[in-house]
């Protein structure tokens, strides 16, 4: 199987605000047709990275290069702009018709009066907004607005898609049916995208790869199933959700994975590490079981008493905190919660798996910065 070729690649990039590094990027490979989610917290820099690779802010350091060819003059940066399109949280609409709207790009490019028309119809149709095609882009909701802006960047055919975090301001319906008229733009013209997203659901839905940022640097790049079930470092298991994180001492290693000495308590995990090394024990709260105090095992190895001391609503579901002789946090989905009868003072049973158990290796300059 051939590897897709390196569209856009970035080498040694810093950038700098107020003499700031607000970005440090040491080497950056976007794949041709790979769909790339960047994901962070606020003030990450994720914008600043999607904004220096569209050439719209200039490194204080470093070059990108597109198909090979780095980025210099600026008909190279002209012309590589013409093969991008770039989709903003807030709408950018000219004050004129739909229509007109989604045939700037095309104008600009020289297409035909008759290849235009084709391509707006063709394009408004995709994302279902076809009847707004003459009316006043000031007349648009929040939704129809973003519609028309996909429309418009995906009508030019671009050879790269920059989407920066375009659904973040639209109500939860409006933004699951974007998504999935976006998601099957994406896939059926495997148009090579970015997107910046602080949403889990938004980067699960379509990512071929996500790279996670914080404070301008990349902490862990790799496929959503290996960022969201392997986080490289306790930041990124609590980014994505692995709200269980508990600190053990190994107690011993054998063939199927650790025993872990937890506050007081003994869990079985899988992963690697040596006896007496210090570990972080991830757990996600969906893959935590509570069961009543007497209820028969289900064959897990890690099974605790516990007594509830918290209770949250979490959309369809319940996310339960307990006191197990260290905190463990459930989340449950209502019927169970109600079946179990759980309040605040419960006594219940807890278990998880082993191979639930995410083991975080402390790095070596953590473990120098512990012994000194």
């Amino acid at each position: 199987m051939s590897v897709p070729e390196v569209l856009l690649a970035a080498e040694d990039i810093r950038v700098e605000l107020g003499g700031v590094a607000v970005l440090e990027l040491p080497s950056f490979a976007l794949h041709e047709s790979e769909v790339l989610s960047v994901v962070g917290p606020n003030g990450s820099g994720k914008s600043t990275l999607l904004l220096t690779l569209a050439c719209l802010l200039r490194p204080s350091a470093g070059h990108i290069s597109y198909r090979g060819n780095v980025l210099v003059s600026h008909d190279a940066v002209f012309r590589f702009r013409r093969r991008i399109s770039m989709v903003f949280q807030e709408p950018l609409l000219f004050d004129t018709t739909v229509y007109k709207n989604v045939a700037s790009g095309l104008r600009i490019r020289g297409l035909s009066r008759n290849e235009t028309r084709d391509r707006v119809a063709k394009y408004l149709k995709c994302f279902h907004c076809e009847h707004l095609a003459q009316r006043s882009a000031r007349k648009l909701s929040g939704g129809e607005s973003q519609r028309i802006s996909l429309a418009r960047a995906f009508a030019v055919e671009p050879e790269i898609l920059l989407l920066d975090e375009p659904f973040s301001a639209l109500d939860p319906p409006t933004r699951h049916s974007l998504m999935h008229d976006l998601e099957a733009m994406v896939r059926e013209t495997k148009t090579t995208t970015i997107m910046v997203t602080h949403l889990e659901s938004e980067a699960l839905s379509m990512s071929s790869r996500i790279l996670v940022l914080n404070e301008g640097r990349v902490v862990q790049t790799g496929t959503p199933s290996q960022v969201m079930s392997r986080p490289s470092n306790q930041f990124v298991a609590r980014f994505v959700g692995m709200e269980n994180i508990l600190e053990g001492r190994v107690i011993s290693r054998e063939r199927d994975g650790l025993s872990v000495a937890v506050s007081g308590r003994v869990l079985h995990s899988a992963g690697d590490a040596q006896p007496d090394e210090i570990i972080e024990c991830c757990i996600r709260p969906e893959n935590v079981t509570i069961d009543n105090p007497d209820a028969a095992g289900a064959g897990n190895t890690n099974r605790f008493s516990g007594t509830v001391t918290h209770i949250y609503s979490s959309g369809p579901f319940v996310k339960v905190s307990l006191d197990c002789g260290f905190h463990l946090t459930a989340l449950v989905t209502r019927e169970a919660f109600s079946d179990l009868r759980l309040s605040e003072g419960t006594q219940v049973s807890a278990s998880f798996r082993p191979s639930s158990v995410h083991v975080i290796r402390r790095s070596k300059a953590e473990l120098e910065r512990l012994k000194s």
